[in-house]
């Protein structure tokens, strides 16, 4: 069993891998010979949601920090300050353990040991200061702040970055709609509006009640309602285009559809096929890309939820901002519209396809509905019609807007876009 210090440890090599490496944190994790390797689950856990809270409030942490530091120290020793202060000030440790543990980090390392006294000094200063919880929240880099401000106010956008300041709650669909209720009750959750289910506190997800029994899946309320709007039938063929890590595809064979799961990457899915053995669902999976796939006969419907920039879950996945810097964006927009086009050749007349992307920006979202409309004539917007759907999450070319400030007092949720499209039937 690892101690606290190697969990520190491992905890502080993560935020290396984010800051000083840009790495995704997915990928640092999925690092079989990677820092949190020769860790436990419980200790993974911990050592995660350290790095997680630290990426959460990194400028809060640096501006403790500011006053007591002549210049700035190299990035390693800067992240061991970080992690220690956040630890104090976020997490509720006694000041001397974390004081000491962050010291003992920079003594492990010939490069940062110099440093050690420098840390005992200020870090004794930095956790004992006041007004940590009345400091600004982590702003978004600028490259997508401004255009979020544009597209939704400074109001929303602060809003935005206050709820991305805490980790969010786990959000949980159940396999059978009608069990919604028992289970809540069962897990303790809260039953949302839309028919997620929400733990505040989940703890060990393989733990909860019902994992083993396949009774649930974890997924954010917002990613659950694009399966909603497609509202498949039993026994309709329908597709999820760009599948992994299955959510939706468990969504659709779970309401009794016949589901093709599309995604490029083997290893997602992988994952896909591991989700849908221990709900005990049936669908069909393909590892190809959407562009080039071709069913068997034309479909009844088609769930494409297209690669974008993510900036709708970094309140779930805080390592974005720091790995990403919008540079990919003019491709993926492009790429989105190639797939739209490529989904509706699957469809047969009168057939009807959910684009969604888990986006904030409108490029990816109201903008790729419009262009679509305009380069194919008899496309047209369906209603999206699913429960719980607040009045103010309609945009006006007729999908759905879903910010992370919504909700705020339910903890928020993860931003997406979704519209219903569907060619016009062929008049017989």
């Amino acid at each position: 069993m690892a101690t606290g210090q190697e969990v520190r440890q491992a905890a502080w090599s993560v935020l290396g891998a984010v800051l000083q490496e840009h790495r995704l944190l997915a990928e640092v994790l999925a690092d079989s010979a990677g820092a949190l390797a020769p860790l436990s689950p419980p200790e993974r856990a911990r050592a995660q949601r350290l790095a997680l809270a630290t990426l959460r409030q990194m400028q809060r942490a640096d501006r403790l920090l500011g006053p007591h530091l002549r210049r700035m120290p190299p990035a390693p020793v800067m992240n061991a300050l970080r992690l220690a202060l956040v630890e104090i000030h976020a997490e509720g440790a006694p000041a001397h353990g974390a004081v000491n543990a962050a010291v003992t980090l920079l003594r492990r390392d010939k490069a940062t040991g110099r440093y050690a006294g420098l840390a005992n000094a200020v870090l004794r200063k930095a956790g004992q200061a006041p007004g940590w919880d009345t400091l600004p929240p982590q702003s978004l880099p600028g490259w997508l702040r401004k255009p979020l401000i544009t597209a939704w106010g400074k109001a929303s956008v602060t809003a935005i970055e206050a709820i991305q300041a805490a980790a969010p709650p786990l959000d949980l669909t159940p396999k059978d709609p009608a069990q919604a209720a028992a289970l809540a009750e069962a897990l303790g959750a809260e039953a949302l509006p839309t028919g997620s289910l929400r733990l505040s506190a989940p703890g060990q997800v393989s733990a909860l009640t019902g994992y083993s029994e396949g009774a649930w899946w974890v997924q954010d309320a917002a990613a659950a309602l694009p399966a909603l709007l497609l509202a498949p039938q039993p026994g309709e063929h329908v597709a999820d285009l760009c599948a992994a890590p299955g959510g939706k595809t468990l969504q659709l064979a779970a309401a009794g559809a016949r589901v093709e799961a599309v995604d490029i990457s083997a290893a997602r899915m992988a994952r896909v096929t591991e989700n849908l053995a221990r709900c005990g669902l049936t669908a069909r999976t393909h590892v190809a890309d959407a562009l080039s796939w071709q069913p068997q006969a034309p479909l009844d419907a088609v769930l494409l939820d297209a690669p974008c920039s993510a900036t709708g879950t970094i309140r779930r996945h805080p390592d974005l901002p720091f790995v990403k810097d919008g540079t990919e964006l003019d491709t993926l927009v492009a790429l989105q519209a190639r797939l739209i086009d490529r989904a509706l050749t699957l469809l047969r007349p009168g057939g009807r396809l959910v684009f969604c992307t888990c986006s904030l920006l409108p490029e990816e979202g109201e903008a790729q509905i419009t262009a679509a409309l305009a380069r194919h004539p008899g496309l047209a917007v369906l209603p999206a019609e699913a429960p719980g759907i607040a009045p103010d999450w309609r945009s006006s070319e007729g999908g759905l807007r879903i910010r992370p400030d919504h909700w705020a007092d339910r903890g928020g949720i993860d931003g997406f876009y979704m519209a219903v499209l569907a060619r016009a039937a062929p008049v017989p």
